[in-house]
């Protein structure tokens, strides 16, 4: 068997960390909203007054979430500070999913899930901040589509066993589902393991004596007239765009079981159709990142885009069951590529030494993105006392979202040739230094900003 490179061990290892967290993902948005019913119920609260709880504490977690993860983002840009900020909340995220299995009162319950929940979106902002340490430039879309695909097939895992204890058992809710939390906890762990053991930041400010106060100042300095953030105008854009495009993808995944319960669809049918668009998306991410080698990314990502505005469209007419069977289908194929294309576009046109800040900036648009539209959703739908016509907003933010990302894009397009460029070229000098005979930098010896020995 072929020995995988240092590098290719490195991008192997990062993308192990999304089959693993994956998993808390799917556990989450089903088996978990179950047994905080179940809990709730046996404390006497019924299932209205649950549910309702149950959102406040995604909002919870929004909220907080959006305020800790650009201020721990730019200190984990100082030399070193990246991996253990990243396996503080990514270990703390994996205990706390286990804890949950422990029988409790259903508010100590719900109290729990929301620190847990935390530390969980907490790492994912590291993780992805990592993506411009483990890959090279040219590799990123790659790399990013390969830990979406692999994430949506791998989660499909322990989610089928978990589902098969919890509802394919005679076991009560109170003894398969800690099972079934336990069993993601592990599977968790053992694929945070190989990334917690090989990655190394390479990409870093120096740190600094007053590293707390020199956190903030960069944080609230990072667009200010005097930053030193190169294409500063092609991010902002681009955080303005994937804020409206983004938007509606999440508020079409979080409303699909609200649209799924609205055509009759059971609670089987249901996990059944989410394990579909699982299924779906493992390839589809997978093409999407080899066809960035003969397609720009920008192009793509605009096609997924568009796609996602005629799957909005189609909400609106959507009457029958079959055509939410259809509808989760074209959820699939276009989720995994606008997510993964998006992130390694933003870590293409954002300072690699910056990464930390600059996608816990990207976190907050995110999550806010994630409110906004539901809540659109929500008023529309109260308004017109229609589902279907709920489905309008989501029409409009993949309009409006699309137009400011071509804007976006023709900004950023002059610097990525640039850098490009300069890293074919830095390849050229690479490849040519060895043959002229001279003796080569000490590879222990730091250069160019980054940093090659253990943190």
């Amino acid at each position: 068997m072929k020995r995988l490179s240092p590098q290719r061990r490195l991008e192997r290892n990062w993308i192990l960390y999304d089959v693993g967290n994956s998993a808390f993902t799917l556990l989450i948005s089903t088996i978990m909203p179950i047994y905080f019913n179940y809990l709730a119920g046996q404390g006497g609260v019924d299932a209205t007054t649950a549910t309702a709880y149950w959102g406040y504490a995604a909002s919870i977690v929004t909220l907080c979430v959006a305020i800790i993860s650009p201020i721990l983002g730019t200190l984990s840009d100082f030399s070193g500070y990246k991996r253990p900020i990243f396996m503080f909340f990514a270990c703390a995220g994996v205990i706390g999913c286990a804890a949950l299995g422990i029988p409790m009162p259903w508010l100590v319950f719900l109290v729990v899930f929301i620190v847990t929940k935390i530390f969980y979106s907490a790492s994912l902002v590291f993780y992805d901040a990592m993506l411009v340490d483990v890959t090279t430039h040219d590799r990123t879309d790659d790399v990013s589509s390969k830990g979406y695909a692999w994430g949506y097939i791998g989660s499909c895992i322990p989610f089928l066993v978990s589902i098969a204890i919890v509802l394919l058992t005679d076991l009560e809710y109170a003894v398969s589902i800690p099972i079934a939390l336990i069993i993601n906890a592990l599977w968790w762990l053992g694929f945070t393991l190989p990334l917690a053991k090989t990655y190394r930041q390479t990409h870093f400010v120096p740190r600094s004596p007053h590293a707390v106060r020199d956190n903030f100042k960069r944080l609230f300095s990072v667009f200010s007239k005097k930053s030193d953030v190169p294409n500063k105008k092609g991010i902002i854009l681009f955080l303005v765009a994937f804020f409206l495009y983004i938007d509606g993808v999440y508020t079409i995944i979080d409303m699909a079981t609200s649209f799924g319960t609205a055509l009759g669809f059971d609670t089987v049918n249901l996990l059944l159709a989410l394990l579909l668009t699982q299924i779906i998306a493992f390839p589809s991410a997978i093409i999407f990142g080899k066809l960035t080698k003969k397609v720009r990314n920008d192009i793509l990502i605009l096609i997924c885009i568009a796609a996602y505005t005629c799957v909005g469209l189609f909400a609106v007419f959507m009457t029958e069951a079959w055509q939410f069977w259809m509808l989760a289908c074209a959820v699939g194929l276009f989720q995994g590529g606008v997510q993964a294309l998006s992130r390694s576009y933003f870590a293409k046109i954002i300072p690699a030494d910056q990464s930390g800040c600059l996608f816990g900036i990207l976190d907050i648009f995110g999550k806010g993105a994630a409110f906004f539209g539901t809540l659109l959703v929500s008023i529309v739908t109260d308004a017109t006392d229609s589902v279907n016509l709920g489905a309008i907003p989501i029409v409009c933010l993949f309009a409006v979202g699309v137009t400011v990302f071509i804007i976006a894009a023709r900004v950023n397009r002059p610097f990525l040739a640039k850098q490009a460029a300069d890293d074919a070229a830095a390849e050229a000098q690479d490849d040519a230094s060895p043959a002229d005979g001279r003796e080569t930098q000490d590879d222990t010896a730091p250069a160019d900003g980054r940093e090659t020995q253990d943190d």
